[in-house]
């Protein structure tokens, strides 16, 4: 089950997206949410517990194409990363060294075993390592013990594409933003986001913040969808301003801006995609400083 690798060149900026196969993508994005919790328990089993749970939290690294937990402060640092495309589980050291574990064909079970075999090289002790989680995740048949299955390679091929093309335009948006939080990805929601503090918290007045981020799929989208949101949210009834990029206002539970897959063209992706989040993230900060 194990090879040994280096990372490689960063890929580029814009990974070119199949849209035709956007809505198709929903039991890849399932099993690639379950693999991702091999990376979260890492941060809950190893790392100290944080209040807003960002010690569970990934990172999206492009050298290898894969969400990795954060540098564990173990005897020897390591962190494991979760790849999509050739479906895998990478262990990571400080100098990115790695080791793989293929996914197709193996169950939750088996790829614990293999950590478990691998993690005393690091340090640790592994009866704390634990996929025992405080949230709940959409279910699968890989957590009643069904093996992963990537024969549709193409599907998680096009995950990593969304997930690469979204941790660089959210970067964008966090470096030229003040007050943006780093790009992470949640393991509940499975959202890759920056969260941005427009105005910070005082006396009896919460925080106004602004999320920009991108969600491969849920209940809301059976497709990739980029998005911003708010707090506090407009009240129900207050006109919302027209969206460049083809984006939508979402109101069907919470409020905010949506550019889904369906609504992006072949020709323009990436330029579609820069006006949609400026327009989006214009209007929502905009609504967010005024709101009363």
């Amino acid at each position: 089950m194990t090879t040994t690798e280096r990372t490689g060149a960063p890929a580029v900026s814009w990974q070119r997206l199949d849209l035709g196969a956007a809505s198709d993508l929903v039991d890849a994005r399932l099993q690639f949410h379950h693999a991702a919790q091999f990376a979260t328990a890492v941060g809950i089993s190893f790392l100290p517990s944080q209040a807003d749970d960002s010690h569970t939290n990934l990172e999206w690294l492009p050298a290898i194409g894969a969400l990795a937990s954060r540098l564990t402060t173990t005897p020897t640092p390591f962190r494991v990363a979760v790849r999509p495309s050739r479906f895998a589980v990478l262990l990571l050291d400080a100098n990115d060294e790695m080791r793989t574990c293929a996914l197709h064909g193996h169950t939750i079970d088996d790829v614990m075993r293999w950590l478990r075999v691998m993690l005393p090289d690091y340090g640790v002790d592994t009866r704390q390592f634990s996929l025992k989680r405080h949230f709940i995740i959409p279910s699968h048949p890989v957590a009643s013990g069904a093996p992963f299955d990537a024969t549709r390679f193409d599907r998680f091929d096009q995950l990593s594409h969304w997930f690469g093309n979204a941790a660089a335009v959210l970067g964008k948006v966090a470096a030229n933003t003040p007050r943006a939080s780093e790009v992470r990805c949640w393991p509940h929601h499975f959202d890759i986001a920056t969260l941005i503090d427009v105005a910070t918290a005082a006396g009896d007045t919460s925080a106004r913040t602004v999320g920009a981020g991108l969600e491969p799929g849920d209940q809301y989208y059976a497709e990739p969808y980029f998005y911003f949101n708010m707090h506090p949210a407009p009240s129900s009834g207050v006109a919302l301003p027209a969206l460049d990029g083809n984006g939508i206002w979402h109101t069907n539970e919470w409020v905010g801006a949506v550019l889904p897959a369906s609504r992006i063209a072949e020709s323009d992706q990436r330029g579609q995609v820069d006006r949609f989040m400026a327009s989006a993230q214009r209007a929502c900060t905009q609504f967010v400083a005024s709101a009363r």
